[in-house]
């Protein structure tokens, strides 16, 4: 039998490129799911990415797609929603917790600066080389956004972690931290 979560609140793992989020984001999920805690994991950069942008402003699209899957899933019953992205402004923020119905609880996930490009050098092939420019001509920017906007709850730096350990992390602070097999990492 499951153990029922209450969507009170939804976890979103905030942060620049290159910090982890997407590979924490999944560890969460296997962490959650060994416990028995109903899930649903979004990684809102999936909910916007198309070509040619949208007529509409992306980050509105962004929400109304986030809200409709949001929607469906619980529809299976009550689960623990964890999001990551970026949201480096009350803005997003709100937009987030409208669409979603429920406080968004940010967690920024830091990385030392050459951590974070030797992590971005190594997702993209060579024939995305305007991809990886486009990610490493941006990355200080979004994170001295980030770091003003101070948005989030509590920080963790993930540059000697790995993703299972972030992701112990991370759920020990939301106080479900009592995973099975989980260590100190």
């Amino acid at each position: 039998m499951f153990e029922v979560a209450r969507s009170e609140y939804a976890i979103f793992l905030n942060g620049g490129y290159g910090v982890g989020k997407s590979a924490t984001l999944e560890h969460v999920g296997d962490l959650l799911a060994q416990a028995g805690r109903p899930f649903s994991l979004m990684d809102v950069d999936w909910f916007h990415r198309s070509w040619p942008p949208a007529e509409q402003d992306n980050a509105l699209l962004e929400a109304d797609n986030i809200a409709a899957v949001w929607k469906r899933y619980r529809t299976a019953g009550p689960r623990q929603l964890v999001m990551c992205g970026v949201i480096s402004t009350e803005a997003a923020r709100d937009r987030y917790e409208a669409a979603v119905g429920c406080p968004v609880r940010p967690v920024r996930l830091t990385a030392d600066a050459h951590v974070t490009r030797r992590r971005l050098r190594g997702r993209y092939s060579a024939s995305q080389q305007p991809a990886l420019d486009w990610h490493l001509k941006r990355w200080d920017e979004i994170a001295a956004r980030l770091e003003a906007a101070d948005l989030d709850e509590c920080s963790i730096d993930t540059t000697a972690l790995a993703p299972h350990a972030v992701a112990e992390r991370i759920l020990r602070h939301f106080g479900l931290g009592s995973m099975p097999n989980a260590s100190n990492g």
